[in-house]
């Protein structure tokens, strides 16, 4: 299946019914008066977070959603149908946005939730509604009101505990098939990986958290250059970020000076035309991972490696995800961790959860 994380869709909501113009005309009935009825409200459209998609294709082939409008009033005082909602399934991890002003309607960060995002119009009064002591005949009644409509944005972010980057071919997908049943595509050339990958890293205690990999990024990703930084935003719900280096023999480039690159990249993800979200993911808190140990020749380059991350204090390992040498070590490392920001979070205030709901009109 194709994975499509970035789309743009417009949605209308349903119009309310008219009101109803109508004069009761009964035997036995004198002097009847109005009897007409209200128009029905017009359809909501609604956007559903749903665990069962996982990718936004859909949206990618249908951009025109119309929500259906409320019945018109009739007589008798028969009030119109008001209009089934319009709900839209999307992937858990979906930020919904208005094109025009980039604004944020929802975020629907879990299974289940829901934002109204154009609400649908009110039902037009009949003119039953209009009659009074002194004004016993009103031959008027009011029309529907139009339902909102509006661009929108639908995006991506998925839901990962653990954030795999760095350099095409510095290993994140040899290594996420390592740890987990994800299969994604390897070969020995920049840029196997066009689609992030998700993996479920399975603990022996049975926890477990999820890795995603994020395609390779390279020297002025924020121009555009490679794949650009538009994949960064799977990066943003993460808790840690796992920075891969390549430190085999017959690489030219310093790992050092890789590791300072990808970590500009970063910093810069927010400020320019490429990203969605005003960001610094240079901010998060990372895991140095020098890569390939099976081939690490004379053990220069990792030597320089670590010693550059020691000095400045980070977490650093060593592996080979096809040996499997400091993979446990890591995995384990690293579900410790997770735990710990867990606990610290559970224990910090939180503030309630909410999603914004903002009229389009």
């Amino acid at each position: 299946m194709k994975f499509v994380d970035y789309v743009k869709i417009y949605i209308k909501a349903g119009d309310g019914g008219r009101g109803c113009v109508c004069f009761r005309r009964e035997k036995y009935v004198p002097r009847g008066g109005p009897s007409g009825g209200d128009g029905g409200r017009g359809a909501d459209v609604i956007f559903r977070a749903d665990e069962r998609l996982n990718t936004l294709l859909d949206h990618a082939y249908k951009k025109h959603y119309m929500a259906p409008r409320g019945g018109h009033g009739k007589g008798k005082d028969m009030h119109g149908k008001d209009g089934e909602d319009l709900v839209i399934l999307v992937p858990v991890g979906t930020v919904v946005r208005r094109q025009d002003t980039d604004e944020v309607i929802g975020d629907l960060d879990f299974n289940g939730a829901e934002v109204v995002a154009a609400g649908g119009g009110r039902g037009g009064k009949g003119n039953a509604h209009f009659k009074t002591s002194t004004f016993q005949t009103p031959k008027f009644a009011q029309p529907g009101e139009p339902g909102d409509e509006a661009d929108l944005i639908l995006e991506l972010k998925l839901i990962a505990d653990v954030g795999l980057i760095g350099m095409p071919n510095a290993g994140k997908s040899t290594f996420i098939a390592a740890v987990s049943a994800a299969r994604p595509k390897i070969a020995d050339y920049p840029f196997t990986t066009l689609v992030p990958n998700l993996g479920v890293v399975k603990m022996g205690d049975y926890t477990s958290f999820v890795v995603a990999d994020i395609p390779g990024i390279i020297e002025n990703a924020h121009k555009g250059a490679g794949l650009g930084l538009r994949f960064l935003r799977h990066a943003e719900r993460t808790a840690l970020l796992f920075h891969l280096v390549d430190i085999s023999e017959g690489i030219q480039d310093d790992p050092v000076e890789v590791y300072q690159t990808i970590n500009g990249e970063l910093a810069l993800y927010g400020a320019g035309e490429e990203s969605f979200e005003h960001v610094s993911l240079a901010d998060k808190e990372q895991i140095a991972v020098a890569t390939k140990l099976d081939i690490k020749g004379d053990g220069a380059r990792l030597e320089r490696f670590e010693s550059y991350c020691r000095q400045k204090g980070m977490e650093f390992f060593a592996i080979s995800a096809v040996t499997g040498e400091g993979v446990r070590q890591l995995v384990a490392h690293v579900s410790n961790r997770l735990r710990q920001l867990s606990a610290k979070t559970a224990k910090a205030p939180k503030a309630p959860h909410t999603l914004a709901v903002t009229p389009l009109s």
